[in-house]
């Protein structure tokens, strides 16, 4: 661990030229630790294995705490192990004990884009475009350059689901990568795709429109409208049809209309004014 060029030893006296000055270059992440805790000695070595995985995209900057009292004090150490990434002169994140290895990445990754970040983004902007193959190139390439990227995963699945593959879209994210089992996103592509597959051989907006104009309690035609209003980006519709819905035919389709809004939920990433209003609405028809 003191062999890597990638790890320091920080003291009172060296803090501001290893951790201040050098956050102007690259984040340093700076661990706060001490011999006694054992959380501290849990998280060592996982730390040191992602400063020389990310090979020098952030330094790892080590403090004990037992010796340097006045600068843990200085920064507001009150519990160990706290990390704290420093940007441009800056503590701008951190966060407290013996984190998961995927965690510790997703918290990296805010803040340290991977090699192949822009060419998963630019993917995502192609494939909102329509212009699949360029983003299938883009993934291959982003593939080749980062293999260990796990949210490549997802753009392969977004791939796969425009090209008009919805099964296997779905397959593909039941095998996503454990690190990305609790991720929103992944939350929000499921609900993504499952509205994409309710619209299989689906009847077009305007029919279910005209059908529901000619008999409101039209169950099916209800839900279905819903999930185009989903595809087509209109959250806010695709709520209101639902809660319609639940209100009319609450059991219709094993509870579909309160499973939909949750799903939407999800899409929005679980919070907001939407989200909440909407959520209120729903618990006063259920209960």
């Amino acid at each position: 661990m003191a062999d890597s060029p990638f790890i320091v030893t920080v003291t009172a006296q060296t803090f501001s030229q290893d951790v201040l000055e050098a956050s102007y270059r690259v984040p340093v992440l700076v661990d706060f630790w001490a011999d006694w805790c054992a959380p501290c000695k849990a998280l060592m070595p996982l730390l040191a294995k992602l400063a020389n995985e990310y090979g020098g995209k952030f330094i790892l900057a080590k403090v004990d705490t037992e010796a340097e009292r006045d600068l843990a004090a200085y920064f507001g150490i009150r519990s160990l192990p706290t990390v704290q990434l420093f940007k441009d002169g800056q503590a701008i994140d951190q966060f407290m004990g013996a984190l998961p290895e995927a965690q510790i990445r997703d918290f990296l990754d805010r803040h340290i884009p991977r090699a192949s970040a822009g060419l998963v983004e630019r993917a995502q902007q192609l494939l909102r475009a329509g212009r699949l193959d360029e983003a299938a190139a883009a993934i291959a390439e982003a593939r080749e350059k980062d293999p260990e990227n796990a949210r490549l995963h997802l753009a392969e699945v977004r791939l796969t689901a425009a090209r008009g593959d919805t099964a296997e879209a779905e397959a593909l994210l039941e095998r996503v990568p454990l690190e990305l089992a609790h991720d929103p996103e992944v939350a929000a592509l499921r609900g993504e795709l499952r509205f994409s597959s309710i619209l299989a051989g689906a009847p077009s907006a305007e029919a279910l429109r005209e059908r529901l104009a000619a008999n409101p309690k039209d169950s099916e035609a209800r839900y279905q409208s819903a999930a185009h209003r989903v595809v087509a980006g209109d959250y806010e519709g695709a709520l209101e049809e639902l809660l319609q819905l639940l209100k009319s035919d609450r059991a219709w389709g094993e509870d579909a209309a309160r499973k939909g809004m949750v799903m939407v939920f999800d899409l929005l990433g679980g919070e907001g004014e939407l989200v909440k209003r909407y959520r209120n609405r729903m618990t006063a028809v259920l209960f």
